[in-house]
């Protein structure tokens, strides 16, 4: 992703350049609520039954379409739907997760905002990171490292208890060492269920273009990517060459990044069941690390927000963990 904003949203127009703005502009819910609807619909309203754009208010909260008659809010259809959590704390929860570069774990959430409840935290922040992998993105290009690892908890450096297989792709520069020609581009991850052809051909397909090439370790599984229209670079010669010692240190390196994130800001209480939506975050916050401002990552996740369908607290989970 590139870090010049000069073509793209401009600080303290599009988004606030600091904690003190955020406050200004977002003191009301008026102002909370306008300030979604310019993202939401940045060339004026449009209805979301026909698209048409003439229609009027009914109140502050509803528009109603002067073609079909549909009446819509700014949060209906969004991860805002039906909720009876204020504006002004959701968009707060929004800056506090951008403002922070490692995040913050739900009961912070809950400590930062005065929420009523571990519950109303978990839910609010578990939406927000279902904003920050959308559908339809682009997928990784060029030269790739594709690898898989194991995450959980370890005592004694040997693993305890229930781990999760993850897949991690990473783009690489063509030329030079990771960090001395580029360092590591976009990445995806994704919980896998387990070590095969199948799983990996369906992450792979969802996570990098075709035709693109993959550096990979020298196990069998990976033997059939030139099959599905990649371009096949084992790391290693044999297929038998223990992968621990295969160096690919683009997809190391992400993978080792990951388990101190969740180690340090989830102080590693993170279940398999839920692992998915935090692949999700720091995905997007290694995505977007070329971006100065804090305050655009606020822009860009709010946009988000309102561009994906709704996102109920049944959908998410029953019994809650963080």
């Amino acid at each position: 992703m590139r870090s010049d904003e000069s073509d793209g949203p401009r600080a303290g127009l599009d988004y606030p350049r600091n904690g003190k703005e955020f406050k200004q502009w977002f003191a009301e819910e008026t102002s909370c609520r306008a300030y979604l609807e310019r993202l939401r619909w940045p060339e004026g309203f449009e209805c979301p039954e026909c698209g048409d754009p003439a229609a009027w208010r009914r109140s502050r909260e509803l528009w109603q379409c002067a073609t079909c008659g549909h009446e819509t809010s700014v949060t209906a259809g969004t991860i805002f739907d039906r909720t009876h959590t204020p504006l002004s704390t959701w968009l707060a929860a929004a800056w506090h997760i951008s403002d922070r570069n490692q995040g913050m774990s739900a009961l912070e959430l809950m400590r930062v905002l005065d929420l009523g409840g571990y519950q109303t935290a978990w839910s609010m922040l578990h939406k927000l990171r279902r904003t920050m992998v959308h559908s339809g993105r682009d997928r990784l290009q060029g030269d790739v490292e594709v690898d898989e690892g194991y995450i959980g908890p370890v005592k004694g450096g040997e693993p305890i208890g229930n781990r999760a297989l993850v897949g991690i792709a990473a783009e690489v520069p063509k030329r030079g060492g990771i960090g001395r020609s580029g360092g590591i581009g976009r990445i995806r991850m994704a919980h896998m269920e387990d070590i095969s052809e199948k799983s990996l051909t369906s992450f792979i397909a969802e996570a990098v273009e075709g035709g693109s090439t993959l550096r990979t370790d020298g196990a069998e599984f990976y033997r059939h990517l030139p099959r599905c229209g990649y371009v096949h670079r084992p790391l290693a010669d044999a297929p038998t060459a223990d992968p621990e010692r295969v160096v690919m240190p683009a997809a190391q390196r992400v993978a080792s990044l990951l388990k101190r994130w969740l180690r340090t800001t989830h102080k590693g209480a993170v279940s398999a069941k839920y692992l998915d939506s935090y692949l999700a975050e720091f995905t997007f916050r290694f995505n977007h690390r070329p971006v100065r401002r804090r305050g655009l990552l606020f822009y860009h996740l709010l946009r988000r927000a309102v561009e994906i369908g709704p996102v109920h607290h049944d959908e998410l989970v029953r019994d809650p963990e963080d």
